[in-house]
């Protein structure tokens, strides 16, 4: 080979070593979360590790304020689920979760899940939901609260474009591991609320009618959408839950 095609050989290589590289990071950046996540959970059932929620209240609607909420909030951090797979691995079997905020929040024993609910979220404006999914679950604008007949529409974990996926909350990652008969505990204005998960299913992502409805459907009833398959925008899933 002359010198010019060694030169232009190391070049056409260099720049497809930054090509795959730059691939690799793209793929990484995009479904990495999605993997942690899923990797996690799997090691959680191995382990038969469980969740319970602490309830920072006496009895219902009763709340626990001032320094007894503090310790309370306290004991939370020194129990708080592990993040590491180290930890999970030799930590133990039972963890606390407690909720983010009384006045709004969700709580997923299964999937060890507890986030920060933002009421009244536009669900058509992306300016608007994009982001407070960076910070936690919304609830849809027009849907009702908690304690309400109609649909309670909470959403998390949606995107703009697919490579932004990993800039997003990752609390509702794992809702495709729900089943019939889990538990979800939503807080709302210092009061619990519990519900059951009855059914999921696939939906269209410009189907609005859980929304659109809300208010017509004459029973109360939980709603929880994310993205689907996880890491895309491809789909919705929807799980469906009622009061237990």
């Amino acid at each position: 080979m002359s010198k010019s095609e060694i030169i232009r050989f190391l070049i056409l290589r260099s720049i497809g070593n930054f090509l795959l590289l730059f691939a690799i990071f793209g793929v990484v950046a995009t479904f990495g979360p999605t993997l942690y996540y899923e990797a996690r959970f799997r090691i959680i059932q191995a382990r038969g590790v469980t969740y319970k929620v602490e309830d920072p209240a006496v009895d219902t609607g009763v709340i626990v304020s001032g320094e007894g909420l503090r310790k309370v909030l306290q004991r939370q951090n020194e129990t708080q689920v592990p993040v590491g797979f180290a930890e999970l691995l030799r930590g133990p079997k039972e963890h606390v979760l407690i909720p983010k905020d009384t006045q709004f929040s969700i709580l997923i024993p299964k999937i060890g899940a507890s986030s920060k609910v933002f009421p009244n979220v536009d669900a058509s404006n992306e300016k608007e939901f994009l982001p407070v999914l960076q910070e936690g679950v919304a609830h849809a604008k027009g849907t009702v609260f908690p304690g309400n007949l109609g649909n309670i529409y909470l959403f998390a974990h949606s995107t703009d474009n697919f490579w932004d996926v990993g800039r997003y909350n990752a609390v509702f990652y794992l809702l495709k591991d729900l089943s019939k008969g889990d538990d979800i505990i939503v807080f709302f204005q210092d009061k619990r609320h519990n519900y059951v998960v009855t059914d999921s299913i696939i939906a269209d992502p410009k189907d609005v009618s859980y929304i659109v409805n809300s208010q017509q459907t004459g029973e109360e009833k939980l709603i929880l959408q994310t993205c689907w398959p996880p890491g895309t925008t491809w789909k919705r899933l929807i799980v469906i839950a009622r009061p237990k």
